[in-house]
């Protein structure tokens, strides 16, 4: 499996989070690390996520960027790291 490394700006909503590893789960992809922590402005927060598959992660940035309260998705770093299962 490929790694890829996902940086996320949110608005904070109790749900923001759930709603992101759902759609993570739904595409196929595993959470092999994450990060999470408020922004300088209480309202948004900054999640660094590594995950997983051997999917296109392209696909995973465009499905959570339509979730209503991410503002901002980048892809930071595509690691051809092979993960054996």
């Amino acid at each position: 499996m490929m790694q890829h490394q996902l940086s996320i700006e949110a608005r904070f909503r109790p749900e923001i989070l759930e709603r992101i590893l759902r759609v993570v789960r739904h595409r196929g992809f595993q959470v092999c690390a994450m990060n999470m922590a408020s922004g300088a402005n209480t309202n948004n927060i900054n999640i660094e996520m590594t995950v997983a598959s051997q999917r296109s992660v392209d696909l995973l940035s465009t499905q959570l960027s339509k979730l209503m309260d991410v503002a901002c998705v980048q892809i930071q770093q595509q690691t051809t790291q092979q993960i054996r299962a």
